[in-house]
């Protein structure tokens, strides 16, 4: 399995009164790593990337560790534990070499923004997810 990771860096503005990065905003560095990793797979097209989008439908975050505000960046992981007809699963971490601050599942489904109904995902979406899947 590949993960996508994404090198995320930290602003002042994510801190909270005790100087640890808020836990609402993990959400957010979750979102920014499982954007920029289906970019490369959305379509150009505004209207095929609306037939063609991707909902949230459950966040599960487990907070491990705080994480305090620092220069350096930190590694938002997602991969694929499962992907199929209309439902995708991401495992996801936030973590640097030192210590995982978060793990989350996130599940998705295929959706129509146009119909406004789930669809089921396509042969090139599946492909493309499979080189993030779980072994």
């Amino acid at each position: 399995m590949h993960k996508f990771t994404y090198q995320l860096p930290l602003r002042w503005a994510d801190t909270d009164a005790y100087g640890h990065v808020n836990n609402a905003l993990f959400l957010r560095y979750l979102e920014e790593a499982r954007t920029r990793m289906v970019a490369d797979m959305l379509p150009a097209d505004e209207a095929e990337r609306r037939r063609r989008a991707f909902v949230v439908q459950q966040s599960l975050i487990d907070y491990k560790a705080p994480l305090d505000y620092r220069e350096e960046p930190v590694s938002v992981d997602v991969w694929v534990t499962r992907s199929r007809g209309a439902r995708l699963e991401l495992g996801c971490a936030i973590r640097d070499a030192d210590a995982t601050y978060a793990e989350a599942t996130i599940k998705m489904a295929a959706y129509d923004l146009e119909t406004g109904a789930p669809r089921r995902m396509t042969d090139e979406e599946l492909s493309f997810f499979t080189r993030y899947t779980e072994a």
